[in-house]
């Protein structure tokens, strides 16, 4: 992959339905705990080892047809996050390193994926935006049912939201850690705004 890759009509439409029902429903889903360069924006995050995919399964079934699609074999370690942005959000501009707060050191992920679960029709702005240093790399207009692949050492963003209307996705950073920074990540744990850590 040089840089990134995008999949389309990739899981069932009525399984996207689902998805959409679901996540809205999840009493974790609300403002954003990432950080201030996710503005007006819902969400929470799942972090995950391989060894904690069970759990996952078993706390988030619904996730499973997606996990089985996006989660590269060569990766270990995983920082989920639904990503819900209306009118007037946006992403600024950053590179992912979430699970740093696990693990000081560690570099960014091997692979982001992005699944497009809802989409508004005539949407104006929500585009990602990818950058390899100063170098524009794409702009890449959200489509439901879309899998976008990027390199996790890209400058990322979404351009402002300008319709009205909820675009949802799910985005997962995806890690190749060594030995010594896997034990510094939680097996499986919930972040979000609404309630303590669900260890």
């Amino acid at each position: 992959m040089k840089y990134y890759q995008v999949q389309t009509n990739v899981l069932s439409e009525r399984y996207l339905n689902k998805l959409w029902k679901k996540i809205n429903a999840v009493p974790y889903f609300t403002v954003n705990n990432l950080n201030r360069d996710f503005v007006q924006t819902k969400g929470f995050s799942v972090v995950f080892r391989r060894d904690g995919l069970s759990t996952i399964e078993q706390k988030f079934p619904f996730f499973k047809p997606y996990l089985d699609v996006a989660l590269q074999p060569d990766c270990n370690a995983f920082y989920l996050n639904p990503l819900l942005l209306g009118a007037g959000s946006r992403v600024d501009p950053h590179i992912d390193r979430s699970l740093r707060s696990y693990c000081k050191t560690i570099d960014p992920p091997f692979v982001v994926s992005v699944l497009y679960v809802k989409v508004p029709e005539c949407m104006s702005g929500g585009e990602l935006v990818l950058k390899s240093g100063k170098r524009h790399v794409a702009k890449i207009a959200p489509q439901a049912n879309s899998l976008v692949y990027f390199q996790g050492d890209l400058t990322h963003s979404v351009n402002p939201v300008k319709t009205r209307g909820n675009r949802l996705s799910i985005v997962c950073e995806q890690y190749d850690l060594t030995p010594d920074e896997l034990e510094e990540i939680p097996s499986f744990t919930v972040e979000s705004r609404a309630y303590a850590h669900d260890r």
